[in-house]
């Protein structure tokens, strides 16, 4: 294999992985504070039709990813109303919420399918981005190094900040966390609200980076996968972050399986191994329980706050 081919294969998988290690670092935050999302896919798609609007009629990129970022959060805060004060069930009201992301952005999008916007490229001179070896660095739009410096910084907060002891302890024991007067709701608000900031951000790379073009249903189920990487991480910032690029290796072996003619495994199959390694992973914490997976002990579980 060649230099250029392993270069070209790496800068693939670091595109393909960095979607998903986003979603999936604010769904850890969510999941580490008690509360199961599944609509991460529907604010993938919320946030990637916002971006790809607003960078279109703006010509900004950053705006397109502020916007992103706005949608998704709102489309996360009606999740978290009807399930942290309304007090409906989390996993039907977060498989709502995709349904509902990929309707309105099927709707939304309808009147931009087929335009495109630049690609969200690197923001470092050409000589350094364009350059056959240097661009392995300096080659990438600057939501991957948004990416490397989340993990770093949730990796510090879960595990050194005060904030991130009071969310851990939220998610693990949320009425022994009540009783010592720490504000269980809210922090659950202000953790799903980061979460749909990060899907926000996640579909933003998607419209605006690795297909910057809209089309109906463009995260393609990423979302699901970036589910299934949080409890394939068993909760933990680092391994999420090598799960992610384990996953994007997969996803795109396809393609250069394909351009080096490997004809030894389908590619049919290989298309699928993600989403199949997704459905295995989600059965995990339910033949084996939260518990077996170090999963937080409250996830998923309605709480009130009483007096």
């Amino acid at each position: 294999m060649s230099p250029e081919i392993l270069i070209a294969i790496i800068m693939t998988v670091i595109g393909a992985s960095t979607p998903i290690l986003i979603a999936a670092l604010g769904e850890l935050v969510v999941e580490k504070s008690g509360v199961l999302n599944l609509g991460i896919e529907g604010m993938m798609l919320v946030g990637a039709i916002a971006a790809f609007a607003v960078t279109l009629t703006t010509g900004s990129h950053w705006l397109g990813v502020i916007a992103g970022i706005v949608a998704a959060m709102a489309a996360s805060m009606i999740f978290a109303v009807l399930t942290l004060s309304l007090m409906s069930n989390q996993v039907a009201t977060g498989l709502a919420l995709t349904i509902f992301g990929i309707g309105l952005s099927s709707l939304i999008g309808e009147g931009y399918v087929g335009k495109t916007v630049p690609v969200f490229g690197s923001f470092f001179p050409a000589g350094l981005a364009e350059h056959p070896v240097l661009k392995l660095i300096f080659g990438h739009s600057p939501l991957v190094y948004v990416s490397v410096a989340l993990t770093i910084a949730i990796a510090w907060f879960l595990k050194h900040s005060r904030a991130g002891l009071i969310l851990r302890a939220v998610g693990e024991s949320d009425h022994a966390a009540h009783s010592i007067g720490y504000p269980v709701i809210r922090v659950r608000y202000m953790a799903v609200a980061f979460g749909g900031a990060l899907a926000g951000v996640a579909g933003a790379y998607f419209s605006l980076v690795l297909v910057p073009l809209w089309t109906e249903g463009l995260t393609a189920g990423r979302g699901w996968i970036a589910l299934a990487l949080v409890v394939f991480s068993s909760w933990k910032p680092w391994r999420l972050f090598l799960g992610a690029y384990l996953f994007g290796l997969v996803m795109t072996m396809e393609l250069h399986f394909k351009a080096a003619g490997v004809t030894l495994v389908a590619s049919e199959f290989l298309a699928a191994l993600p989403y199949l390694a997704t459905i295995a992973v989600l059965a995990i914490i339910s033949w084996r329980g939260q518990e077996k997976v170090n999963a937080p002990a409250c996830l998923g579980k309605p709480f009130r706050e009483t007096t």
